[in-house]
């Protein structure tokens, strides 16, 4: 079967695909995806996060962040709360959250090297920028 190598979505899916797999492979000793760690990467950065405001920063609606949430919370890496406004849910980490990224850290960290070193700064900082560009478009 012919790849589509002029579709410009299957080509960003496939490279997505490729690598989400990078990235898991490299982590798995972790215990963590790189989906989960970049989550609670984004929950410690914003700590205590907002659902609305942490599903905007990881660019996920509220129903998918809450599905994403589900097994942290079940491994008993995250907290969710009622905010000082009861309307309002927070994120927290927990101990062992903030002890899963540290452990996970090194891994990503080699992760990261390979992917760099495979596609080099100049494509790195190309695909945040078109990333960047074709989220401005978003409501």
């Amino acid at each position: 079967m012919r790849r589509q190598p002029h579709c410009v979505c299957i080509n960003l899916r496939r490279l997505a695909r490729l690598t989400t797999q990078l990235y898991d492979e490299a982590m798995a000793e972790s215990g963590l995806k790189i989906t989960q760690y970049s989550l609670l990467c984004a929950i410690a950065r914003n700590e205590p996060a907002a659902m609305s405001a942490l599903a905007y920063e990881v660019d996920l609606d509220r129903t998918t962040l809450a599905r994403n949430l589900t097994p942290l919370q079940r491994d008993g890496l995250v907290a969710l709360s009622d905010g000082a406004d009861r309307r309002v849910t927070e994120v927290t980490l927990t101990a062992r959250g903030r002890a899963a990224i540290e452990r996970a850290r090194p891994q990503w960290e080699r992760a990261q090297r390979q992917v760099m070193q495979r596609i080099g700064s100049e494509r790195a900082a190309l695909i945040r920028a078109l990333a960047a560009e074709l989220g401005e478009g978003e409501v």
